[in-house]
């Protein structure tokens, strides 16, 4: 049965289909397309080359000015000068492989290109990212990759390669029409996706060099522009062919050249390589320099001919980039031997072939047993000798390490569900605390190391303190819970019938999967770790409670024109005390001596000694002073310390008039349900939380109130 559709349904479906097009073609950029795929001659690329020598850089100084182009801040931590480098937030991905909180150990990084750009013989070395499971080594070598693809996308990280013009058999052949030309019908790329500047013969190339570095100006970097070797056997072969049915002239060679633009590519294995080891059965050195082809031996009558062979291992297709090796300590022997002369003299060597040149910038990374075998093994000195080796460290800074669950359970990741305040936090917590050295000061606990390491002040230390114990834990940092464990915990939490049922995720939910899943981690086997990290559990959940309790006490002493009455009563009493002064009593109207016991009950709650009274009110009337010579004038929010003084006492005072304990009764009267229901306002207007976190926290809070516990309040 078929259905006809009316003229104003075909019209309909003709607008539809039309604003559709009209949508994919916006987001389509033509000339940057014709940009990408540009062709030229090798005189047009000569040109290029006049105009913008920076083409000509090598690998290194190409990743180096890639990471410097995004920007960097500079910034103080733990009294060190630190710089956060932009590239490394994945401004290239929308932030997705965004890393957060390691950038001494990227300063570092950056450093080793910053060297390698310069031909400090950083250049000739493996870099190797050393680090736990789950430091983010990967990320920031598929940081690499994807931001060195998306610099050759720029007009700024432009770079070329060519293609030969021979005929369709890839031999050199003399046209029909012009014996003395040979012929120019097909292109074959160069496999290596090599600069034509390899075409120059040596005795000319260098003096080409000197002229395009007299021009060359690098923003970031003082590195020159160095002759890029040999080319590969194909090219050489197809060179020194046509060299020969020229006669020696090289200008006729080259007009078989058709030079291109390249954009480095990991899917299309463009300048991006990644190798990863398999088994040692499986494992054969060609995948990393090529192999030979079998069916084109017959056409061409050798395997030693070099349009015989594929040259397409890593190391191949990798050249102009990056080639990442993943566990590269995992390699068989042979294979790090490829990487002896690949990184120190810059060339491999294909089977049945002469030495090849590359140029691409090799990283690899790996965890601590598998470098500890590595130092352990004396036959391995030679790979211990080529390479550079960065620390990778989990995060130790609280705020930086939230950032990372954000990026995985924001609002925008967990539509539809409520993540409660404080819960990726304590999880956060949790996880840093497992990665601290216990202090060796006295009367610092590893919770007041935390939060002095994330900025906070803790009484009796200061900034010199944190470097003092940044130096005594060196290795800070490279132990611990992963973050891919907490990530997980999170996600069951997520999924658990509680949280499908009620829509919401709230710190006890992460904490219960946290410890649960300690007994079934598979990297946890010590039993005395694992009753650490619990008990490192029991104090992340104290100072949740802490936090809390906190948040409910300011959301019951909200009530602004009561905290101002108290403020000015306050201030009353104290101008009236340090000016030897009576106050009047203005219910009876007499003079009255100043009331000594609302001041104590307000200096009590910040811990004010009754031999610092006088000190400490003294302080007040004078920071008053000084407020008021410079036109401004004393609101109870001003000074955070007497704020927090005064939210603390009417918490206090109006605790018992809602009694918040009834909470946990079956029977709330109407007075208070409405007061309660006041206080949940605030608690998910001024501090995020939803009506059913909200009741649990007051629930939560209420309970340790009923058991007596006043800790904090």
């Amino acid at each position: 049965m078929t259905t006809e559709s009316t003229p104003g349904m075909a019209g309909a479906g003709d607008g539809s289909r039309s604003d559709l097009l009209g949508i994919i073609e916006s987001r389509l950029d033509r000339q940057s397309f014709q940009d990408h795929h540009w062709t030229g001659s090798f005189w047009d690329y000569l040109d290029i080359c006049e105009n913008k020598p920076e083409v000509l850089r090598n690998a290194y100084q190409r990743a180096f000015d890639a990471i410097l182009a995004h920007g960097f801040e500079k910034y103080k931590l733990f009294k060190r000068e630190c710089v956060r480098y932009h590239f490394f937030s994945d401004p290239f991905g929308e932030g997705a492989d965004g890393i957060y909180g390691l950038d001494f150990a990227l300063m570092r990084l950056v450093d080793f290109f910053r060297s390698a750009a310069e031909g400090y013989g950083t250049d000739k070395r493996i870099l190797l990212l050393h680090g736990p499971v789950g430091s983010s080594k990967s990320t920031i070598a598929r940081l690499l990759k994807k931001g060195m693809e998306a610099y050759s996308r720029t007009p700024e990280g432009a770079l070329y390669s060519f293609s030969w013009l021979l005929d369709d058999r890839c031999e050199v052949s003399a046209s029909p029409d012009n014996p003395r030309e040979a012929q120019k019908e097909h292109p074959f790329p160069s496999p290596m996706h090599e600069d034509p500047i390899v075409l120059i013969p040596q005795p000319a190339r260098q003096a080409i060099l000197d002229r395009f570095n007299a021009k060359f100006s690098p923003a970031h970097h003082g590195g020159r522009l160095r002759s890029a070797g040999e080319p590969d056997p194909f090219s050489r072969k197809i060179f020194e062919d046509l060299m020969a049915f020229y006669d020696g002239d090289w200008k006729k060679v080259m007009d078989h050249v058709r030079v291109r633009r390249i954009i480095l590519s990991e899917k299309n294995r463009v300048g991006i390589g990644t190798f990863q080891p398999k088994d040692e059965k499986n494992q054969d050195s060609t995948e990393l320099t090529g192999d030979i082809n079998y069916r084109k031996i017959a056409q061409y009558g050798s395997d030693s001919d070099p349009r015989a062979f594929n040259f397409d291992g890593e190391l191949n297709i990798a050249n102009r980039g990056v080639c990442e090796f993943i566990e590269v300590l995992k390699l068989d022997v042979a294979f790090l031997y490829d990487l002896l002369g690949a990184s120190q003299e810059h060339t491999i060597k294909p089977k049945k072939f002469a030495q090849t040149n590359i140029d691409e910038v090799i990283i690899g990374h790996t965890n601590e047993p598998e470098y500890k075998r590595l130092q352990s093994n004396e036959m391995m000195e030679a790979f211990r000798d080529r390479t550079i080796k960065i620390d990778i460290p989990y995060n130790i800074r609280l705020d930086d390490e939230i950032k990372i669950y954000q990026k995985d359970f924001g609002p925008q990741k967990v539509r539809g569900f409520h993540i409660a305040p404080h819960t990726l936090e304590v999880a956060a917590m949790w996880a840093v605390l497992t990665r601290l050295e216990e202090p060796k000061k006295a009367g610092l606990t590893l919770l007041q190391k935390l939060k002095l390491y994330n900025g906070r002040s803790v009484t009796g230390f200061t900034e010199d303190s944190v470097k003092e114990l940044k130096e005594e834990a060196p290795r800070e940092g490279m132990n611990g819970i992963s973050p891919r464990y907490v990530q997980d915990k999170v996600s069951n939490a997520l999924v658990s019938p509680q949280a499908l049922a009620e829509k919401t995720v709230n710190p006890f939910m992460v904490i219960n999967e946290l410890e649960a899943g300690m007994s079934h981690h598979s990297l946890l086997t010590d039993e005395e770790l694992k009753k650490r990290y619990r008990e490192l559990l029991a104090v992340v959940k104290d100072e949740y409670e802490d936090i809390i309790k906190g948040e409910v006490q300011r959301a019951i002493s909200a009530d602004e024109e009561a905290i101002k009455r108290l403020c000015a009563n306050y201030i009353e009493n104290v101008r009236a005390y340090t000016q030897k002064e009576r106050v009047q009593n203005k219910y009876t109207g007499r003079d009255e001596e100043p009331d000594e016991r609302l001041m104590r009950s307000i200096e009590e709650k910040i811990d004010i000694p009754e031999s610092r009274k006088d000190d400490f009110r003294q302080e007040i009337m004078n920071y008053i002073g000084a407020l008021a010579l410079d036109g401004k004038k004393f609101e109870y929010n001003t000074n955070a310390r007497l704020y927090k003084a005064l939210e603390l006492k009417l918490f206090e005072d109006s605790r018992d008039t809602i009694k918040l304990k009834n909470l946990v009764s079956s029977v709330v009267d109407d007075e208070t349900q409405q007061k309660i229901d006041v206080v949940k306002q605030r608690l998910i207007k001024q501090f995020g939380y939803n009506d059913v976190s909200a009741t649990d926290v007051l629930n939560y809070v209420a309970s340790i109130f009923a058991r007596g516990d006043s800790k904090g309040s």
